[in-house]
């Protein structure tokens, strides 16, 4: 059977897509999703997520998750609810896989900071950053900027965390372009690939602290999903090492998070009952989500994360360094566009300007951790060559 036989009638079909902004033949061998994920997969700023930060920066250990690996994970998720919810798999793998094209190096201390850098000019957020490299900076095909991918997965990347009441300037800009309907929710398949996001950043959060340290075992089992699968971990064997012993803790918290979200979306879209997406779009709430029980834990688990992992000294150590590494670059490049390699200077124009603050942040934006601290050393170093 074809997916596109057993696709739910809230599904996203690719007969009723809106298209790209600019039109192309469509592929003989390939859906418009498929299409877009590919797309996606062969991008310079998908490549780039290799040496980008999730917690720990590229450089601490082989075996921590970086952007990369986590949208990896996620797009696993994410296509395994959308299978058992009856969505199209590929749009929300598509989804999935360019959540993360925005993030700057180190993390979310890069995000921070040039969140920071950019206030006067209109901040700087993520999701939308992740919607401007499709669109407009990369540099791929000879017709056009960006990856030209489908409507429905650009209204998933505007509306990664539902629809933007203040959208950024790189939003609003595009949406007057190629409008994307910001007020309504977008299609389930980008609500799924937005709680696969949460899924997977907990779980592999769990794992990465529990290996490097921060907790043990026994700090795990007051956490309400965790305790729980930590629990059942022990009693399938009583002389489990260490490592099983993590592994089988968490592949259990994701069974059970992956568990509760279908379960719960299942009962919302029976409620609705709708008709095909646009029902979903219009429905004034997400459709796609947890029970208030399994809610309430990831707030409790994100809690403790914070606590335990990301205000962790070492972490904060690395997040100040980060910090000043980006403020420094940002500063330098903005005051002195001269500094920047010429076909950025040629954008940046004028110093100081909104327009050169904005190609400043496209340019520390796309860089990897170790290009950011290498570039540093160029900028500030006089023994490193520029």
């Amino acid at each position: 059977m074809s997916q596109a036989a057993a696709l739910a009638p809230w599904a996203v079909r690719r007969e009723n897509s809106r298209g790209r902004l600019h039109p192309e033949p469509e592929s003989a061998t390939r859906s418009p999703w498929q299409r877009d994920r590919d797309r996606i997969i062969h991008s310079s700023a998908f490549r780039k997520l290799q040496y980008k930060t999730q917690v720990f920066v590229n450089h601490e250990g082989d075996f921590y998750r970086t952007r990369l690996t986590h949208s990896l994970e996620v797009a696993q998720i994410a296509r395994s609810v959308a299978r058992e919810l009856g969505l199209d798999e590929d749009l929300t793998e598509a989804l999935a896989l360019a959540h993360d094209l925005g993030h700057p190096p180190f993390g979310h201390a890069g995000e921070e900071s040039l969140s920071a850098a950019m206030k006067p000019f209109g901040g700087f957020d993520n999701n939308a950053q992740s919607l401007r490299v499709v669109t407009s900076l990369e540099s791929r095909y000879a017709a056009f900027d960006g990856l030209n991918l489908t409507w429905e997965t650009l209204e998933g990347l505007a509306k990664h965390n539902g629809p933007p009441r203040r959208p950024s300037p790189a939003v609003a800009e595009y949406d007057a372009r190629h409008c994307l309907d910001l007020s309504t929710y977008a299609a389930a398949e980008a609500q799924v690939a937005a709680l696969a996001d949460d899924i997977a950043y907990h779980s592999h959060d769990l794992d990465d602290g529990w290996r490097a340290g921060f907790f043990a075992p026994a700090d795990l089992q007051h956490l309400p999903v965790v305790g729980e699968a930590l629990a059942e971990a022990r009693r399938a064997s009583l002389d489990m090492p260490p490592a099983r012993l993590r592994h089988e803790t968490i592949r259990r918290v994701i069974n059970r998070l992956v568990t509760d979200l279908v379960t719960e979306s299942g009962r919302h879209l029976a409620d609705l009952d709708p008709d095909g997406p646009d029902d979903i779009r219009r429905a004034g709430r997400p459709v796609v989500g947890f029970s208030e029980p399994t809610a309430e834990a990831n707030r409790v688990i994100k809690e403790f994360l914070f606590a335990r992992m990301y205000r962790h000294w070492r972490v904060n150590r690395m997040t100040a360094k980060a910090r000043r590494v980006v403020a420094d670059i940002f500063a330098l490049l903005h005051g002195h566009t001269g500094l920047l390699p010429d076909d950025w200077r040629a954008r940046a124009g004028e110093a100081g300007t909104p327009r050169s603050a904005a190609v400043v942040c496209d340019y520390i934006a796309g860089m990897t951790d170790r290009y950011a601290r290498e570039e540093h050393l160029r900028l500030t170093d006089l023994s490193v060559p520029g």
